[in-house]
């Protein structure tokens, strides 16, 4: 069997910069000093003269940022999700939100997957945060190519944007020519009658290969991508959950306030159904190898396979 491409979208993030910077005079890049772990470093040796390195100050940068976006600019902040989303929150709130400043806000090195870092580099609440910002389009795309397709539409969305990366390599998943990105839609990547699998990020990809392993156990598994958090696409949601009656949401983030909690708004909004949320419960992360610690936290394919299979055998 051929192997299978795998790239982290934060690499993403930094390869889809320089395209853009050939395409737009007005799009800038700022860092908090992390230019080679975020991938702006490739845009900086391109663009050096639009590529602002504003140090270990990140409230500081989202002030710049809103700035430079009141002068028509379209500058992409950087930094680590825990420092974008968490230390700069009431920044993003009142200097990027509120006047709807167009901002895009790219943040790596999201969840636990950062892996070696450990529990104060895991941002497992920056979904929630962004969500809570009126206006505010929040992303976590799920491969290379839909990371890209992200970063594209970010640009020509005019509003605060948060985009969020990972740092683990993850496999290519969307690379076919029918793929088609769009902010608010939601992507049926497999049929099924028993289950829906709903899920963002990383998880897509371990989603798809539980709902594979669910079928010897003569359960049909159907599996929706939600790339985009916030607008959330409900149609799909609920056209799926009134197909099987149950749902199962699979996010590399904590499970108060992410897409498992969005998902439960819009049933229970609509069509008040079961919903088996996985993702981190309500605990810190730990330092360790990355794949490690996504099998230790179920939320590789054997993890959501098992806990899928429990919840829709109930």
């Amino acid at each position: 069997m051929p192997e299978v491409k795998k790239i982290a979208t934060r690499d993403s993030y930094g390869n889809t910069l320089v395209e853009l910077g050939k395409e737009h005079d007005n799009l800038v890049v700022l860092d908090a000093d992390l230019a080679a772990a975020t991938k702006t470093g490739i845009f900086q040796k391109e663009f050096p003269q639009r590529h602002i390195n504003c140090g270990i100050a990140e409230c500081n940068m989202m002030g710049i940022a809103a700035g430079l976006a009141a002068t028509g600019k379209v500058p992409f902040v950087s930094s680590f999700a825990m420092f974008a989303a968490a230390r700069a929150f009431e920044q993003v709130r009142n200097s990027i939100g509120y006047p709807k400043m167009n901002v895009k806000i790219g943040a790596s090195h999201a969840g636990i997957s950062v892996g070696e870092d450990g529990a104060s580099h895991q941002c497992n609440e920056d979904i929630a945060l962004m969500r809570t910002i009126p206006g505010m389009t929040v992303i976590n795309p799920s491969d290379d190519v839909e990371a890209k397709a992200a970063v594209r539409a970010a640009y020509e969305l005019e509003g605060p944007v948060y985009l969020r990366f990972g740092r683990l390599a993850v496999p290519v998943i969307n690379d076919n020519p029918d793929y088609k990105f769009e902010i608010g839609k939601g992507v049926l990547l497999r049929e099924g009658s028993d289950v829906t699998i709903i899920a963002t990020g990383l998880c897509v990809e371990a989603a798809l290969q539980a709902a594979k392993m669910l079928q010897a156990d003569k359960i049909s598994a159907e599996v929706i991508n939600i790339h985009t958090i916030k607008p959330l696409d409900k149609e799909i949601i609920l056209n799926s959950v009134k197909k099987t009656g149950k749902a199962v949401t699979a996010e590399e983030h904590s499970v108060i306030g992410g897409l498992g909690s969005a998902v439960c708004d819009c049933l229970c909004e609509n069509m008040p159904a079961p919903v088996y949320k996985i993702g981190i419960n309500d605990v810190y992360g730990e330092s360790g190898p990355a794949l490690k610690l996504l099998e230790k936290y179920g939320l590789d394919a054997q993890g959501i396979y098992e806990k899928t299979k429990s919840f829709a055998e109930r």
